[in-house]
């Protein structure tokens, strides 16, 4: 195993505006399951509805990230005052 142990320190996690990009992200999720939304009909015939469900689901779980994001942020500031 000697030859997967790494070499150096691994670097600094980055830190940016998680809230915004996890949010950016979710929208992007709720446009296209909106975009899709009127070709119902044809995904179905095709059988690619699964399409527009991925969508759907992809904003769910985004709105799922939005509320750990800022809990997370707001933990890291309480942490940060006391």
């Amino acid at each position: 195993m000697t030859k997967w142990t790494p070499k150096h320190e691994a670097p600094a996690p980055l830190e940016g505006n998680v809230v915004a990009t996890i949010t950016g992200g979710t929208i992007v999720w709720f446009v296209l399951f909106l975009v899709q939304l009127p070709f119902y009909g044809w995904y179905d015939d095709h059988g690619h509805l699964w399409w527009l469900w991925t969508c759907l689901a992809g904003g769910g779980l985004g709105l799922l990230g939005i509320w750990y994001v800022r809990a997370r942020e707001a933990a890291i500031s309480r942490s940060a005052e006391s």
